[in-house]
């Protein structure tokens, strides 16, 4: 798979949980750090509108070389559906889908490259551009699962210790 070339991304895994009940946990970013291997806390910028579309959050990442931050904006929030953001507005889709199935929820993650976000780039980065796509392609590649596994392990445990309580 050449990643030069790779602007989009998706991969799902099936949740023993009910759609609603994953969405309200994917769709609340104060949890982000509990899933995501890059980023470790993410917050409303505004709390009255959050979780909703237009709302906007930033997200502090972390990597061994690099720390940074970005703004989001929600493009889509349909409890027990999907929940999208695209990082700086423009550059980057990222969203997870639910459906229910009957083990659970299939849960998609998506991430997709936007136009914008690889013009951003090679103005940003010049003869380096290719470089730099191609390691956030790779980390997009290499997150996604680990951000499923994550979320299925905490929406299950939560899952298992709600039947134990009803």
């Amino acid at each position: 798979m050449n990643q030069a070339s790779i602007r989009q991304y998706q991969e799902s895994v099936t949740v023993k949980a009910s759609a609603e009940a994953l969405y309200d946990l994917v769709s609340d970013i104060t949890r982000t750090g509990e899933w995501s291997p890059v980023c470790t806390s993410c917050w409303w910028d505004d709390e009255d509108s959050s979780g909703r579309v237009g709302a906007w959050f930033t997200g502090r990442n972390e990597l061994p070389n690099r720390t940074w931050e970005t703004r989001s904006q929600v493009v889509a929030a349909e409890r027990g559906r999907e929940f999208a953001w695209v990082v700086g507005g423009r550059f980057v889709r990222w969203g997870f889908a639910l459906t229910p199935a009957d083990a659970g929820t299939i849960l998609t993650e998506s991430w997709e490259f936007l136009p914008e976000g690889i013009a951003m780039f090679e103005e940003k980065f010049g003869d380096g551009a290719d470089a730099q796509i191609a390691d956030r392609t790779q980390q997009a590649l290499d997150g996604i699962p680990k951000t499923l596994a994550a979320i299925k392990r905490i929406a299950e445990s939560t899952t298992a210790h709600e039947d134990v309580r009803s």
